[in-house]
């Protein structure tokens, strides 16, 4: 199999950049400076319209910790439906308990909900009292991926936890690192880790026009094509992995 180079976006420009300068799979979010939110509905619609390549929305009804109230579930609930029924190839959830344990019960829900869509589990993964006894969890719920950072602020930082998870999943689920991934660092963590999916926002910082008030330029973050070009190049070279 060949290595994968995911690409969180928080624009449908930027899912398009990312498109255009090869990313594999595009993670659909809203509010990256919270870490990534539920997209909205236009947004998805444009996605499907637009895409060729799978992209995931990520399940997230606000920012902060992975521990829901009902209300917020039953958004959660809805939204994978939605998702399900405009045929999404996929979906991101993560739902954790107040002890810092995968919320089988509620994360089973989604699943079962999701029907033929891929799920990844993400970061609330590296929040997890266990990684060890968390990954054995996600197997059993049938999750396909997990994107972590091996429990550090940076994937870098991580590579020898996730070396570890990449060993303790086997072909079972796939260990995919995330958080601060460049094209600088890449091939040593895809060294260090034996995984073949990652994860990046090969993000720039985008002046765009000028607030009238303040007289200060709004600033976005977008994807930057030439960072997800040497990502993807890189993974080229590295070839192919059994």
């Amino acid at each position: 199999m060949s290595y994968k180079l995911e690409i969180c976006v928080g624009s449908i420009g930027s899912a398009l950049v990312a498109q255009a300068f090869g990313a594999d799979r595009i993670e659909l979010c809203d509010n990256l400076a919270e870490g990534g939110t539920t997209p909205s509905y236009g947004m998805i619609v444009q996605s499907k319209m637009k895409l060729e390549i799978p992209f995931f929305p990520i399940i997230r009804p606000r920012g902060g910790d992975f521990v829901f109230t009902r209300d917020e579930f039953q958004i959660m609930r809805e939204d994978v439906l939605c998702c399900r029924e405009m045929g999404c190839k996929g979906i991101v959830i993560g739902i954790l308990r107040n002890d810092s344990t995968i919320d089988m019960e509620r994360c089973a829900e989604l699943i079962a909900l999701a029907g033929e869509m891929e799920i990844t589990f993400h970061r609330a993964f590296d929040r997890c009292i266990s990684m060890e006894r968390s990954l054995e969890d996600l197997v059993e719920l049938g999750c396909h991926r997990v994107l972590t950072s091996g429990g550090k602020e940076f994937a870098l930082e991580g590579t020898e936890k996730l070396r570890s998870l990449v060993r303790q999943a086997g072909f079972r689920i796939n260990i995919m690192p995330g958080s601060g991934i460049t094209h600088r660092n890449l091939q040593k963590i895809a060294a260090e880790t034996g995984a073949y999916e990652f994860h990046s926002t090969a993000k720039t910082l985008v002046e765009n026009s000028m607030d009238p008030v303040s007289t200060q330029p709004y600033r976005t973050m977008e994807t930057d094509g030439e960072h997800v070009k040497k990502l993807k190049e890189i993974l080229k070279q590295i070839g192919w992995v059994y």
